[in-house]
């Protein structure tokens, strides 16, 4: 058993798999092996969660996951725990699995307590209802989903700490979509719970990290069960961690280093104009500076508009320019910055000629809304070009001409779908950002927190990768590691600001190198 930290990437598998590896390993171990293996090990972390726990409350569902919890309660009732069982599956025993039957009866030989309704004085509580591919059901007048659903609450927002068996009751394995019913996802939203754990088993699912994923999983903890995973069974996807991320830093750099080798990166944005109401320089400011903090050599900045800016006082190294004078050929161009309706009046030109270029926010609007930019947007990837797009769900919903509600449901299959239709990497956003490429297993980060849901996150975001990419790396690597990095920042910051409010501007002066060691 260990707990998943961001020290190493790691292979994520879906519901297929996962249900073909547990198939493979069950015809070689004795009968009800695995979920014997899997009820010890949850009983064994409860105790090192809470070990002082006077009270233990287990749900259990009719299925397989409440067969683990089952286990679970036998052996902390043995050990000298007080628990109490609240079991779904006594309507119907004969509709419930073999091997959660057998554990059912091992649990009852023990003398484990069972109960209708859960103990009101519990002090911690394990979530066995649902397991992988279950979905709760909508509740109906005194039913076994009404009582699912009152469970399922309850878990969800009780004060108390609680620990998920394989993953947290009404999320999806696969895509991290909540599957609850609105009313419960909706209080799980605004009621703020007690620590949640989950102990994942066989492998590591992709929903654990991703959408709604990682609020109602939180400390994810990972045990085989003894069983290895076959070579030839490829992840779905790949959580990222510090080897990923590489390490970009100035100190490793030859000393006969000059500025050039770090490359050059061209911001275009940013719209400053004389009418009072289109002012939006600081988006291209805070990419500029991003990218010079992050390494490039050097950074110029194209306003769009009637440009007034032509030094950053705070970052006098930005270099000004109007945008038909950068050299498209030689820079990395972070285009989409601020910029407004301006922007699509030079896509066309950067398309065509900027052999590597980030695409964000008010650049992703213009190509949404504009088939020939799209096109030439696509052609882009027959001419071997670096091109890294950067939407939020709305964006991407934009994009894909859909909505924000379909690309929440399955955003790895939303972000592979961008890239495939576009030809480029592209990264989006949210919680769990999923970073694709074509022909690529897509990766999902596991660094970022709330903090960053602040203006201007995104732009500091867009200039990290121009950085990278004017490193030379190649434009998956450069979304990979400024997306680890980005969301790495934003982990560090309480350490040395304790109580202060992370900005955009905050984020661009933290010490980037801190996380590239």
């Amino acid at each position: 058993m260990q707990t998943v930290s961001s020290a190493l990437s790691l292979p994520l598998h879906g519901l297929a798999v996962t249900r073909l590896l547990e198939q493979q390993a069950a015809t070689g171990l004795a009968p009800h092996t695995l979920m014997q293996r899997a009820g010890l090990a949850s009983a064994r972390l409860s105790l090192a969660l809470a070990p002082h726990a006077q009270h233990i409350w287990i749900a259990c569902g009719p299925g397989n996951n409440g067969g683990d919890g089952l286990e679970a309660a036998m052996h902390l009732h043995q050990w000298g725990k007080t628990v109490t069982v609240t079991w779904l599956g006594a309507r119907n025993e004969a509709k419930v699995p073999a091997d959660a039957l057998a554990s059912l009866v091992r649990a009852r030989a023990a003398g484990v307590p069972f109960a209708k309704a859960p103990p009101p004085d519990f002090d911690f509580a394990i979530d066995a209802l649902l397991g992988i591919g279950a979905v709760p059901r909508p509740a109906h007048a005194a039913g076994q989903a009404d009582v699912l659903g009152q469970w399922l609450a309850l878990l969800r927002t009780t004060s108390q700490p609680v620990l998920a068996l394989d993953i947290p009751s009404g999320l999806d394995a696969g895509t991290g979509a909540d599957l609850a019913p609105e009313s419960i996802a909706i209080s799980t939203r605004l009621q703020r719970a007690g620590s949640r754990f989950t102990l994942t088993f066989l492998t590591l699912k992709p929903g654990l990290f991703t959408a709604a994923g990682r609020d109602l999983a939180e400390q994810v903890w990972w045990d085989t069960l003894g069983v290895a995973s076959a070579p030839a069974m490829s992840p779905d996807a790949w959580l990222l961690g510090q080897d990923r991320a590489g390490n970009h830093g100035r100190a490793s750099a030859a000393h006969t280093s000059h500025k050039g080798r770090f490359g050059d990166v061209a911001v275009v944005g940013g719209q400053s104009g004389t009418d009072g109401a289109t002012h939006m320089s600081g988006a291209a400011l805070l990419a500029g500076r991003a990218a010079l903090h992050t390494g490039a050599g050097r950074v110029f900045v194209a306003l769009l508009g009637q440009a007034a800016i032509t030094v950053d006082p705070q970052q006098p190294e930005l270099m000004f320019r109007s945008p038909a004078a950068l050299d498209l050929k030689t820079q990395v161009i972070v285009c989409g910055c601020g910029g407004g309706e301006a922007v699509a009046g030079v896509l066309p030109r950067l398309l065509s000629g900027a052999p590597s270029a980030v695409l964000d926010a008010d650049a992703l609007n213009a190509i949404a809304r504009d088939t020939q930019l799209q096109t030439l947007l696509q052609a882009r990837q027959g001419r071997t070009y670096r091109t890294v797009l950067t939407p939020h769900p709305l964006e991407a919903a934009r994009l894909l001409g859909s909505s924000v509600a379909s690309v929440q449901a399955d955003r790895l299959a939303a972000a592979q779908q961008l890239a495939e239709t576009f030809g480029c990497v592209v990264v989006l956003k949210g919680s769990g950002t999923v970073i694709a490429a074509p022909g690529e297993v897509s990766a999902i980060n596991p660094t970022g927190n709330a903090r960053l849901a602040t203006a201007g996150t995104g732009d500091v975001l867009a200039g990290m990768i121009g950085a990278l990419l004017a490193g030379g790396h190649s434009a998956f690597d450069a979304a990979c590691s400024a997306v680890f990095q980005h969301g790495q920042l934003a982990d560090d910051w309480p350490a040395s600001h304790p109580g202060q409010a992370l900005t955009a501007s905050l984020l661009v002066s933290c010490p980037v190198n801190k996380v590239m060691k």
